[in-house]
């Protein structure tokens, strides 16, 4: 077990090595090669030139691609310093960039809207693995019942409806036309516990209505599948208890996919949930992605970028750990 766990561990420090050299080329050479100034995106059109030759100075943009690389992962580690003449802008470790527009560092804007995409994407996390995972086992016991066709009718709409449209009817529903739950600003859990959940909760649901969608589909296919197997079969010959052959025999395959895509739908969610956060004016790490892009804040793209692949590279590494507690056999491979 050991040695699978530091074979997945090298594989995923690896693997975000290569995403940020990635990143960092889309960012900086391709731009660069297409005619555009990294340096200009910086300081924004209204910049005089020679705002924009100190600001390339001052990043280490007049440099070849693989120093700048070379820079920025040393600043990772180390902390980085931004020299221009006499002043110096220090970034602390571990340095993401510093943001000219904002006068921030970018690490400390992605550590302060973290807990709210946290609280967003755990809380979604949670209904859509209860409701959709039991639903789909229920519709599957259940094939052709009412119980059956009312999941999938459900699910069908969970997937068909796009986020801003369930969230904007939400809202509508049950802040505006019957005032159930509050729609004003974010509030923090140490602060005010019940004010937090009654801000999120609207926003947990409608998240959770699209992926508990998916979840129902697949442990219903899954659950389909696996109560026709042999082995299933001979559990259930042998007198054991059907909650036992449910819950001991068939729920372990079943397992199997909704590990997989629960790792990775939860990976791209704490690195921001763009959408439902932009709909119930969540102050979140999707949020801040929104607004930089509007402005053209390239650290900030560029660390949300890095930030949102660190936790897919980490929820992969889960996955497979995980992998080998449902399934040993998975260790010696």
């Amino acid at each position: 077990m050991i040695n699978y766990i530091l074979r997945r561990l090298v594989v995923a420090v690896a693997l975000l090595v290569a995403v940020s050299a990635v990143t960092f080329l889309i960012f900086f050479a391709i731009p660069k090669a297409a005619g555009a100034d990294p340096a200009q995106m910086y300081v924004g059109k209204s910049a005089t030139p020679r705002d924009v030759e100190a600001t390339r100075i001052k990043l280490g943009l007049d440099k070849p691609i693989y120093v700048q690389y070379g820079r920025f992962l040393k600043g990772i580690v180390a902390g980085r310093d931004y020299n221009n003449g006499p002043s110096v802008t220090h970034c602390s470790a571990p340095c993401f960039g510093y943001s000219f527009r904002t006068d921030r560092e970018v690490w400390p804007l992605l550590i302060d809207r973290l807990p709210v995409t946290i609280s967003l994407a755990l809380g979604a996390a949670v209904i859509w693995l209860l409701f959709g995972v039991a639903g789909g086992v229920i519709s599957a016991l259940r094939r052709g019942s009412i119980a059956d066709r009312t999941a999938m009718i459900i699910a069908l709409a969970g997937v068909s409806l796009p986020i801003y449209f369930t969230g904007l009817v939400a809202q509508q529903l049950f802040v505006h036309t019957w005032p159930i739950f509050d729609g004003g600003e974010y509030v923090n859990f140490k602060d005010d516990p019940a004010g937090w959940a009654n801000k999120l909760f609207l926003a947990w649901v409608t998240l959770a209505l699209l992926f508990a969608a998916q979840y129902t589909r697949l442990t219903r296919a899954q659950m389909l599948e696996t109560m026709s197997e042999d082995y299933v079969r001979t559990a259930r010959a042998k007198g054991l208890r059907e909650r036992v052959v449910v819950g001991k025999h068939a729920m372990r395959s079943v397992l199997t996919p909704i590990v997989t895509i629960f790792g990775l739908d939860l990976g791209g969610l704490l690195g921001g949930a763009i959408l439902t956060e932009s709909v119930f004016s969540l102050p979140g790490i999707g949020r801040l992605s929104i607004d930089a892009v509007n402005v053209k804040d390239l650290p900030i793209i560029l660390g949300v970028t890095l930030f949102g692949a660190f936790f897919i590279v980490v929820a992969n590494l889960l996955v497979d750990l995980l992998y080998a507690v449902i399934d040993p056999r998975v260790r010696l491979s």
